[in-house]
């Protein structure tokens, strides 16, 4: 058993997957078919987006019949729900934070050092991990128990230590006082706009990530650049 769920394991491009498909096996309460629909239904779910993704192709990718995914699960929007989010919630959330904490627990001299430190970090995360990224994009918006979830289990997490950055650097003056969850969604959108542009929409072009990257945190930091008095 130990020996199938490995080869099933093996070929996995991407770490997020193969920890979310370890995680289920060891708690032991998948069977190995209820694995193959799992990574069948998250690489079917990332590929074509859950409205577009039949259960037929998911059983056929996971080399199971139709019934055996009714069998477990009553509806498609069941399989997501009962599966894909307790699952991605578990294990992938833990992984989007586990490179990220050491970045914001770090110290840094400006505010713009700190930022390109969060956006080189995500970027390479991106790089790594499209499948993940492409589920979060595609479902999370539609689907309140998703946002609901990453919400409760992610943004926690990080919420404080961002607040205090951003009010340690406006009392040294680098930033404009303005409330720290207004800045942090400007500055937010700023990289999210590369990192998705970079990753998603136009991988194929020929990028220069750190000039762009450079780019990105100047034109944040004239933004939120504190004013220096004459």
């Amino acid at each position: 058993m130990e020996c199938e769920r490995d080869d099933m394991l093996a070929d996995e491009p991407e770490e997020w997957l193969a920890s979310l498909l370890r995680a289920g096996a060891d708690e032991e309460k998948m069977t190995d078919k209820q694995i193959k629909i799992l990574r069948a239904a998250v690489e079917m779910f990332a590929e074509k987006g859950f409205s577009a993704t039949s259960t037929s192709e998911i059983a056929q990718r996971a080399g199971v019949a139709e019934g055996t995914i009714f069998r477990h699960y009553k509806t498609k929007k069941d399989l997501l729900i009962s599966i894909v989010a307790p699952a991605m919630a578990k294990v992938v959330g833990p992984f989007l934070l586990r490179d990220f904490r050491q970045v914001i627990n770090a110290e840094y001299e400006h505010f713009e050092d700190f930022l390109r430190a969060v956006l080189k970090n995500r970027l390479e995360f991106a790089l790594k991990n499209i499948s993940v990224l492409k589920i979060m994009l595609h479902e999370i918006p539609f689907h309140p128990e998703l946002r609901n979830e990453f919400m409760k289990r992610i943004f926690p997490q990080v919420a404080d230590r961002l607040e205090r950055i951003i009010r340690h650097f406006q009392a040294k003056g680098e930033i404009v006082d303005i409330p720290p969850y207004t800045l942090i969604r400007m500055a937010v959108s700023s990289m999210a706009g590369y990192i998705l542009t970079r990753s998603l929409i136009a991988p194929e072009n020929e990028w220069d990530d750190a000039l762009e990257i450079e780019r990105t945190v100047q034109f944040i930091m004239h933004g939120v650049g504190a004013k220096s008095t004459p």
